[in-house]
Formats: structure tokens, C-alpha cells, sequence
């Protein structure tokens, strides 16, 4: 579905990402491990057209994304959930979650897909007409995904969907994923806890300074002695 071919990408003089190459299957959930200034994030933003490659090509359902815009990824659907949610604090939770499904025209569907987001999040439900910014972190999670969820997109990209979160949540947060991925859409996450993101993925990638330095099964790198020294604190 997604592939990325010796992808090279710079701010400025910094050379962040240098000829990475990965690709994700439809119906997958794939994870990118690493350390912080890794190039995960760098990742994600080159996908989802907030970056664009200086080398290389990001391939989408074989269609080049290297030099689209923002929007006309999102159209072609790719959903990105940012590290830091950047939900819109002075909306309403039902106004960010009609926001996700701005370029769709198609309205009983999305009536549709706000009820099922609401199911998903039952939270949500309770304060769809509060302040977005009066959520806590874990609701602004929640709602952050559930925006996502509302342009139908065919593969999600979230960004440390557990950052800053209580254990108990980040379960939650987790089971969502498992549950939206199992609902067909396919996944690819990021996320600083590697032991939870092996444990929900297939297969998983490890970057080290801009370079993909592992890959394999996810199992397989839970239990692999180099991973466990690097990333699983053992």
C-alpha cells in the first residue's frame, strides 16, 4: 500500500532522514522504534506531505506522493493524528470531529461515522459539546484519532498516541488501534513506547539517526536481545 524508497529528507543543512526504505502492507499495523531524533516524526511529515523528499520517492498505492500537497493526500487517504494531538482548543469536540471530515461531501455517511467514532470513544460522546480544550490528555487523544477516523482514511499514521498518558489509558488507546486496524483500515505508528507498539504490531522497523538499522516480525524484535538492551529497558 505505502512504500518508501531510499527516501532522503533535510531542514536546512541537517540531514534527518538518509535513504530510508520501508514499506507497509494493506491491512497491516507496521511501527517505527527509536530513540528521540530518530527521524520517526520526520517520517510520518515526509508521508503525509508536510515534508517533501530532496532523494527518493514516497509511493502511495502506486501513486508518487513526493512532491502532493497536505490536502490532496488526505484526499487520497492518509490521515495523520500529530504528536501533541493539535486538536482545535477553542472548538467543540463535535466541531473537531466534523473538521475531519472536511473534504468529504457525502453526508449521511459522515452523520454515519460520527456515530461510529462516538462507539469507539464513548468519552466523546459524553463531551461532544464541551471545549476540546477543556478535555483531558487522554480525551484529547481520543479526539485527535477520532478526527482522523472521519475522513475514511485507508491508512492512519499516528504520531505517539500515547505521549504524556496514565498506563490504564495507554491500554485503551492500544486496544483502539487494534480495533480500528481490524475494521480495515491499515496503521502505521510511531511511538516512543516500543514494548506496547510490538506487542499490537506486525511487523515493526528500527531507526537510528535517520537510517533503518532493524526490521522484521514484531514478535520476533520483542524478543530480540539487542532490541530489549535498546528500547525495552532489559
Amino acid at each position: 500500500m505505502l512504500s518508501l524508497n531510499n527516501v532522503h529528507v533535510y531542514y536546512g543543512a541537517i540531514h534527518a532522514l538518509k535513504g530510508i526504505s520501508f514499506q507497509v502492507n494493506q491491512g497491516e499495523i507496521v511501527t517505527l522504534i527509536g530513540s528521540n531524533g530518530a527521524g520517526k516524526s520526520t517520517c510520518l511529515k515526509t508521508i503525509s506531505g508536510l515534508l517533501h523528499p530532496k532523494q527518493g520517492s514516497v509511493q502511495f498505492k502506486d501513486k508518487d506522493l513526493s512532491n502532493v500537497n497536505a490536502p490532496e493526500i488526505v484526499a487520497m487517504g492518509i490521515s495523520h493524528v500529530p504528536e501533541g494531538r493539535r486538536i482545535f482548543a477553542n472548538m467543540s469536540v463535535s466541531e473537531n470531529l466534523d473538521l475531519g471530515a472536511y473534504l468529504r461531501k457525502d453526508k449521511q455517511n459522515i452523520k454515519d461515522d460520527m456515530e461510529k467514532v462516538y462507539t469507539l470513544f464513548p468519552r466523546l460522546r459524553e463531551r461532544r459539546k464541551q471545549l476540546a480544550g477543556t478535555l483531558s490528555g487522554g480525551e484529547q487523544q481520543m479526539l485527535a484519532m477520532g478526527r482522523a477516523v472521519m475522513s475514511r482514511p485507508q491508512l492512519l499514521i499516528l504520531d505517539e498516541p500515547s505521549m504524556g498518558l496514565a498506563p490504564l489509558l495507554v491500554k485503551q488507546i492500544f486496544e483502539i488501534i487494534k480495533e480500528i486496524n481490524e475494521s480495515g483500515t491499515t496503521v502505521l505508528l510511531v511511538e516512543q513506547n516500543a514494548r506496547m507498539a510490538l506487542s499490537i504490531a506486525n511487523r515493526a522497523y528500527v531507526l537510528e539517526t535517520g537510517k533503518i538499522v532493524l526490521e522484521g516480525d514484531a514478535k520476533e524484535l520483542l524478543e530480540s536481545e539487542e532490541v530489549k538492551k535498546a528500547y525495552l529497558g532489559g
